[in-house]
């Protein structure tokens, strides 16, 4: 991804999907991209904590705070490190700050969709479909930065990867550090 972005497969697959012709398209894409912002996966994640404390698992809402919000602070140091440019091919139909490489949207809606869902139907007949349900969700918050012209198709994938992975790492330590014992009455996950 890192030596293959901006190359001509990136730019086949950006220039395809820029919806900057498409007034329709690009609206749709800021919806879409509105879900990843970091501001409100931040406040949503607060929110699942209070009604989770609310409900007697605490443990379950402070689990989606600390797995979206360090894995958000990891993804910004990706960017730092790797500092790519975004694309200049077209202009950028939102405000962008930050780096390229990799999507902060991408990783961030990744982790925090993917971890809700996960914590939600812990050991649930409902874990695969709201699993694939939230990877849905990354996906056409992902595509909507492509849309909008900000991130290379590279970024994008580079910000799913990490995110699938960083959920698939940090949800096991946390079931290992969380499980709770019922017959103690503990918080369960």
């Amino acid at each position: 991804m890192l030596r293959g972005g901006a190359g001509p497969l990136d730019r086949q697959i950006y220039q395809a999907l820029y919806a900057g012709r498409d007034p329709a398209l690009a609206a749709i894409a800021r919806v879409l991209t509105f879900f990843g912002e970091p501001t409100v996966l931040i406040i949503a994640g607060v929110v699942f904590a209070l009604v989770m404390w609310a409900r007697g698992r605490l443990r379950t809402g402070l689990t989606l705070v600390a797995v979206t919000m360090v894995g958000r602070a990891v993804n910004e140091l990706q960017k730092y490190e790797f500092d790519r440019v975004r694309p200049a091919l077209e202009p950028h139909l939102v405000l962008v700050k930050t780096s390229s490489f990799p999507s902060g949207h991408s990783a961030s809606s990744m982790i925090f969709y993917l971890t809700l869902a996960l914590l939600l139907t812990h050991r649930g007949r409902w874990r695969h479909l709201a699993a694939a349900g939230a990877m849905l969700m990354a996906v056409l918050i992902g595509l909507s930065r492509m849309m909008l012209g900000v991130h290379w198709p590279s970024d994008v994938v580079g910000g799913w990867v990490f995110g699938l992975l960083w959920v698939l790492l940090t949800l096991r330590i946390a079931e290992h550090l969380f499980v709770a014992d019922s017959s103690r009455g503990q918080d369960p996950l």
